[in-house]
Parts: structure tokens; C-alpha cells; sequence
């Protein structure tokens, strides 16, 4: 499990545009097996591409805008060839598009999205923040609409099991729908305290054993840790993530 756990470098937005590649030789130091892309930040794919293969890192899927999945597709798919992965994830919607017509017509958008990526080998994925379990559709929430699992819906689940709980359900209990159809699931835990704010991985109130065990059973690809917001330096917040999820893995391996 262990060779799963990646750092989603929004994370680390402010010190990639410092040095990108001086960060990810920084996160394989310390004991990171992949990142998620987001974003290049000033640099070019070539750039970044060569320091993923210097250390060795996986690329955990890249998050490309809405608005760049339809008009950038070409582009970006030899983007993810260059970084070795075959997932990309639209990361969210703008407000305009936050209603019942609009959701309709994301899905409808992403799928002829994921039609065009399908015969080359790439998938696509929607990551979840709580703004969409406030709009019903079809009797459930957006994010359930959006994900459906079903033979004529081709858009896969990244689900953020922050979020889920920030939008009020147990994360676990949502999760379990999307077995096989969700390639990389996104980490972060919840302050137990009034803020609800970001917290480190194992720092919190969610209970993370329990949704690897899913995961290993579900297909999970990678498990991708973000922490929007972080107290202090970024990478401080990582490192007590992954030692947090290296315990974890341990802990399930030895039973």
C-alpha cells in the first residue's frame, strides 16, 4: 500500500512556482511514492517530466480545468503522456454551472470528453468539493448524479473524503458505490474542533483504516493526500500525513 500514497501538489502551490524541481526531489526524500500534477506552475511538461523520472515518483493522475478538457484536450493528453499517467480529473465547476441544468450538462460534457480520451487509453475522473450535495438531481445529490454508476455514465470518482464530510455523510458509507470506478481517491482529514478546518492525515476526526481497507479492495490506484490550507510550512503537513498513513499501512499489513 505504501507504494500508492502521493502528495497532490496544489498543496504546494507557492513553493513550486520557487522550484518545482527542487519540491519533488524534496517529497521523494521524504518517502513520497508519486504526486498528483496541478498546475505547471511557470514550467514546461519536458522540465517537469525529467525530474519525475530522475526520482523515480508516479504521477497520480493530473487535475485539468473544465474549460481545458474541452478546449485543450490534445495538448493535455501529451501532457500525461510525457508524466506516464493515464487519469485526468476535472478538480471542479464554476459557480455558474452549480444547478440542476448545469450539472446536466457537465456530465453530458464529460462524457463526450471521456469518449475522446477512452480510445487512447486515458480515463477521466471528477473530484468532489461540498458544494454538490446542495442541488438535488434526479432525487440524489449533484455529486451522485455526476458519478453514477452506470453503464452510460464514463465519468469516474475522485472522491474527497474531506469533503464528503464537510457536506455532512460518512465518507466510508459514500465511497462504497464507486468500487472499480474510482482509480485514486483524495485524502485529507477534518480539525476536530468548531473550525472543521484542514487537517493533517491521522490528526483528525476521520477514521482512515477503514476506507484503505476499501480501497484495497476496490481498486484503488493511488492515494492522494491535499491539504488546501496547512498551519505552517506545506511539507511539515505532508510529512506527518505520510508518517500518520505509513502507520496505517503497517498496522493493516501485520493483522
Amino acid at each position: 500500500m505504501k507504494n500508492k500514497f502521493a502528495a497532490q501538489l496544489y498543496t504546494l502551490r507557492n513553493e513550486l512556482e520557487q522550484d518545482f524541481p527542487g519540491v519533488l526531489r524534496e517529497l521523494k526524500r521524504m518517502g513520497w511514492s508519486g504526486v498528483q500534477i496541478s498546475g505547471l506552475r511557470g514550467y514546461t511538461a519536458e522540465e517537469i517530466a525529467a525530474v519525475l523520472k530522475e526520482t523515480g515518483l508516479g504521477t497520480a493522475g493530473m487535475h485539468v480545468s473544465y474549460e481545458a478538457l474541452q478546449n485543450e484536450l490534445e495538448t493535455i493528453v501529451e501532457q500525461a503522456k510525457l508524466f506516464g499517467t493515464r487519469d485526468l480529473i476535472c478538480p471542479a465547476i464554476a459557480a455558474d454551472l452549480r444547478n440542476e441544468e448545469g450539472y446536466r450538462a457537465v456530465r453530458a460534457k464529460l462524457n463526450e470528453v471521456a469518449a475522446k480520451l477512452a480510445p487512447l487509453g486515458f480515463r477521466l475522473s471528477y473530484h468532489n468539493h461540498a458544494f454538490e450535495f446542495e442541488t438535488t438531481v434526479n432525487g440524489g445529490s449533484a455529486l451522485e448524479y455526476l458519478l453514477e454508476p452506470s453503464k452510460d455514465n464514463a465519468v469516474l470518482a475522485e472522491v474527497d473524503v474531506y469533503w464528503v464530510k464537510k457536506g455532512g455523510l460518512d465518507p466510508l458509507s459514500f465511497i462504497r458505490p464507486y468500487a472499480g470506478r474510482m482509480p485514486i481517491i483524495h485524502l485529507k482529514d477534518m480539525s476536530n474542533d468548531e473550525r472543521q478546518t484542514f487537517a493533517e492525515v491521522g490528526t483528525g476526526v476521520i477514521d482512515f483504516i477503514p476506507i484503505l481497507q476499501w480501497g484495497e479492495a476496490s481498486g484503488i490506484e493511488w492515494y492522494a493526500v491535499e491539504q488546501d490550507v496547512c498551519p505552517g510550512n506545506p511539507l511539515d503537513s505532508l510529512q506527518i500525513s505520510l508518517t500518520n498513513l505509513h502507520r496505517m499501512a503497517d498496522r493493516l499489513a501485520s493483522k
